[in-house]
């Protein structure tokens, strides 16, 4: 994701937080004598939202947090690998993002701690998904941070816009009738041949709703085992592109473009009825909705069982003069008790199957979305989700697919479009 999309479902990013002293490359000693552990982080994580910070140096008075935050990740990730690349200028902790774990692993292992050779690795390791470990954890084993949280995948709709086109509404019928994407695609054949559909509403926001949603359902997805790209073999690309392609190619898509203006203003006047919807996609529906949106959006499991979009992990730099404290900090900031508050008070859903499976995540409810239990939906759905390889040039593989079906949408044959895509594809990976 060249931008952190679920920070922007979030409260806000700004360009820079500071708690007591700004500044990153590595903490130093409070005129009081405390150890000052810097946070290099992008968008909002949340964790002083949340009040943790004040809560960590409130337990540990010899601890100073300070952190600077980049609205962009993708702005965030290009100075990140300059300070990688000069070996300095590093903060205690840096934060990674799904879209560049990959590269972390695969270039810049030596620079951060191995979290699976510390003194607490069992404790603070055993309790996530182990697909959430896996995608942070290079071919020699080495675990290069600790997961904040994650991105199981539902699907959101507007069951006001199904009652009106005479389609259920019940979110357990549903979850029957889309068991798989073939009965998905075929709702909304119905909902779009409905006399009585809402005027200008499609079934679906965008095709690369369908896409991203059901690439990681296959065995691969854009990587072999040894995160090579191999986009054209993939089953999991293959199934992808039929189900999207058939979308945009049967008219089921509005073929808008995702979190641009125009995407932005559809959450408003129901231009689509479906949407697939991380957990984070709930705040950012909300948002946008306003007010006007609650009690017309609910949340059903997605077709085809599971997958996930989002999620980040904090590690600490081997060049931090505080590495012992940074550790500390980070296991507590990660531990199932954290992840909970976050997702109480912020909606972060946690990418720790205990704290998953806390009665306060477990049993949460959302009134807005007709109240949904969404503590059950995501997190049955982050239990399933299969762990696929993942590479360094997965963003951008996927953009180049989602945007080549935008054209299908647009009358281009989908074995033209798919071709289009793989010749992007070579040219961004050199191969």
């Amino acid at each position: 994701m060249t931008v952190s999309r679920r920070r922007r479902a979030a409260l806000g990013a700004a360009l820079a937080t500071s708690l007591l002293a700004a500044g990153c490359g590595g903490g130093g000693g409070g005129d009081d004598g405390a150890v000052t552990l810097d946070l290099g982080l992008f968008g909002t994580f949340g964790f002083e939202e949340a009040g943790l910070y004040e809560e960590y140096m409130r337990l540990n008075p010899d601890i100073r947090i300070t952190e600077e935050s980049v609205e962009r990740s993708a702005d965030y990730y290009r100075a990140l690998q300059t300070r990688l690349a000069a070996n300095s200028g590093l903060a205690d902790i840096q934060g990674i993002e799904v879209g560049f774990v990959a590269d972390v692993a695969a270039n810049h292992a030596d620079a951060f701690v191995d979290f699976a050779t510390t003194e607490n690795a069992d404790e603070s390791l055993g309790h996530y998904f182990d697909w959430k470990v896996e995608q942070a954890t290079t071919s020699d084993g080495r675990v290069l941070g600790l997961g904040t949280d994650a991105g199981p995948q539902a699907m959101c709709y507007r069951h006001d816009l199904f009652e009106q086109a005479g389609l259920p509404t019940d979110r357990a019928e549903l979850a029957t009738l889309w068991a798989d994407w073939d009965g998905y695609l075929e709702l909304g054949r119905q909902y779009e041949a409905s006399p009585t559909k809402p005027e200008g509403s499609s079934w679906v926001d965008s095709p690369a709703s369908v896409f991203s949603a059901s690439v990681y359902q296959g065995e691969t997805a854009y990587d072999d085992e040894d995160g090579n790209p191999i986009p054209e073999s993939s089953d999991g690309v293959q199934a992808a592109w039929e189900d999207a392609s058939a979308a945009a190619a049967d008219g089921l898509t509005a073929n808008l473009t995702q979190f641009g203006d125009e995407w932005n203003s559809a959450f408003v006047n129901g231009a689509f009825a479906t949407i697939a919807c991380p957990a984070w996609m709930l705040s950012y529906i909300s948002t946008q909705a306003g007010d006007e949106g609650a009690g017309t959006w609910d949340v059903a499991p997605l077709p085809g069982g599971a997958g996930n979009w989002g999620g980040s992990w904090l590690a600490v730099s081997e060049t931090s003069e505080h590495k012992e404290e940074a550790i500390a900090l980070v296991e507590w900031l990660t531990a199932p008790e954290q992840q909970v508050k976050r997702f109480t008070s912020l909606g972060y859903f946690p990418s720790s199957q205990e704290a998953a499976e806390d009665p306060a995540v477990a049993s949460a409810t959302s009134e807005y979305f007709t109240g949904a239990p969404i503590g059950q939906l995501f997190g049955e759905s982050a239990a399933a989700v299969r762990f696929t390889p993942i590479g360094p040039y997965d963003t951008q593989i996927q953009e180049a697919f989602t945007e080549a079906l935008t054209t299908v949408g647009g009358g281009t044959d989908p074995d033209d479009a798919f071709q289009a895509a793989l010749a992007e594809i070579e040219q961004i990976t050199g191969g």
